[in-house]
């Protein structure tokens, strides 16, 4: 298995002209996929939604320059006006708004987790946590820094955008350290597997 890369590494085909297809397939597939899990939206004026698990998953699957290029793809969509931020949201003005912090924190996140994932982090399930935990602060860094300028009161702050979402961010840190080192076990079955017919 190839060190300092991510599962989409792995995948990707090794002609130079199919790989560039599937680079731009995995960006603008996993845009489309972060607004599916957009639209999994609850409460206002910061909806829980399933973005964060998406956004950090595509970080660790895809690495930090895709996983980057995703998030910006996603985010593009939205302010020209493709109904994909949560509660079916668009326009630039959403960028202004109460969630505008946490998406640009989306960016960071998912560049520093991809970034960690290159490094081999999300192969076991310690340091997917800590990958997972540090992508969350990155979010919650942006998201409240944003909050607080709009809001000022900084206890309003941490009860709209903080406290909300901590249970729920702890099982989709749980489930993303089962996901990614089972999915690494299983790529390393499959290329022993199909070894054994080369």
């Amino acid at each position: 298995m190839l060190a300092n890369a991510t599962v989409a590494d792995v995948l990707r085909p090794y002609a130079k002209k199919y790989a560039v297809l599937y680079d731009i397939f995995l960006i603008i597939g996993g845009s489309l996929l972060i607004a599916i899990f957009a639209q999994l939206a609850v409460g206002w004026p910061v909806p829980i939604t399933g973005q964060t698990f998406a956004v950090l998953m595509l970080g660790a699957l895809l690495g930090s320059r895709r996983g980057t290029l995703c998030i910006v793809t996603y985010i593009t969509e939205g302010a020209i006006g493709l109904p994909v931020f949560a509660h079916g949201r668009a326009g630039p003005a959403v960028l202004i708004s109460s969630t505008g912090g946490y998406l640009i924190g989306f960016i960071v996140a998912a560049y520093t987790v991809g970034l960690l994932a290159e490094k081999g982090w999300d192969r076991r399930c310690g340091t997917t946590i800590l990958a997972m935990l540090l992508g969350n602060l990155v979010i919650y860094t942006f998201g409240l820094v944003w909050l607080s300028l709009l809001m000022g009161r900084s206890k309003t702050v941490l009860e709209v955008g903080l406290y909300p979402f901590i249970v729920g961010d702890i099982l989709k840190t749980i489930l993303a350290a089962i996901l990614l080192p089972a999915g690494w076990k299983l790529l390393s079955h499959s290329k022993q597997n199909l070894s054994h017919f080369c």
